[in-house]
């Protein structure tokens, strides 16, 4: 191929690239920038006439402030616990599934629905149709067991334990889905030679499927682990972050400082700071996943 050739591959190989690029960064970066440039400003649309240049001070109100630190563990205990439930009971059913011989086409499809749903929909749907009280589906079981009503969505408590049901139920599908496809995928012959050896059901599951699952499973942790971190809409959708801060993790604390309370640049130190916690955990577990 002669050079001419080349450099004309090359331009409309740059011209195909080069929109969807500008899109990328107008759509990607350019918000960051904003954002990370809002976080040392002094933006509060209640009282325009202190705005100015803040610097660091944002972040140094950050220590001092209470809702903040409780924002940022319950961000820690929704995310923990929603991606722990996800990979084991993910992992669980793909391996009753992997037992079932006809029929996983279908359970394949079922498994999928959850995941379709916008999150805001997720919450809404359990909002209104499982966890209101006195009509709701979780009401029913437990009346119909002898143990009364419950406010779900309104006791402090019950409300946190609602919002990481909420979660795991969208999104255990995925796992589901990831794990079974890991699973599909095993040479039989192991297993088979296990059983030569008088290998017991969770000899062959410890020494056999885990460990050739494991890089299946990080991923999931991965990407399950950074979804979490930025969880909003099925949060704000059930609960609004409520009752009272019960609810209220990181992300929907720095929308409540931004919209509600109208302090831009301190919402923007929070979300700054939940970006920073989100990428350092992915760039950790990726760290860990190359090291194994």
């Amino acid at each position: 191929m002669s050079s001419v050739a080349r450099r004309g591959e090359r331009r409309f190989a740059l011209a195909l690239f080069l929109p969807a690029f500008l899109l990328l960064v107008a759509t990607t970066t350019l918000p960051l920038v904003y954002l990370m440039w809002s976080s040392t400003q002094r933006i509060d649309l209640s009282m325009p006439w202190l705005s100015g240049f803040a610097g660091l001070e944002n972040y140094a109100k950050l220590g001092a402030d209470g809702r903040f630190w409780q924002s940022l563990w319950l961000t820690f205990v929704y995310t923990g616990t929603t991606v722990v439930l996800q990979v084991a009971i993910g992992l669980g059913l793909a391996l009753l599934v992997m037992q079932v011989r006809a029929g996983q086409a279908l359970l394949r499809i079922g498994a999928i629905l959850p995941i379709v749903l916008a999150p805001v929909v997720a919450g809404l749907f359990w909002r209104s149709l499982v966890l209101a009280p006195d009509f709701g589906i979780m009401d029913f079981f437990t009346r119909a067991l002898g143990l009364g009503s419950y406010n779900w969505l309104g006791d402090p408590q019950l409300a946190l334990v609602s919002v990481i049901a909420i979660h795991t139920w969208q999104w255990t599908p995925f796992a589901f889905l990831v794990l079974l496809a890991s699973l599909s995928a095993l040479p039989p012959d192991l297993y088979e030679a296990a059983r030569l050896d008088r290998a017991g059901p969770w000899q062959r599951f410890w020494h056999i499927t885990l460990p050739m699952i494991r890089p299946a499973i990080v991923i999931v942790v991965i990407l399950r682990m950074v979804t979490a971190l930025s969880a909003f809409a099925a949060i704000f959708a059930a609960t609004g972050g409520g009752p009272g801060s019960a609810t209220e993790i990181l992300n929907l604390y720095a929308y409540r400082l931004s919209f509600t309370e109208l302090n831009i640049g301190y919402g923007s130190a929070v979300a700054t700071v939940l970006l920073l916690i989100t990428l350092s955990v992915a760039f950790l577990l990726f760290a860990l996943r190359r090291a194994r």
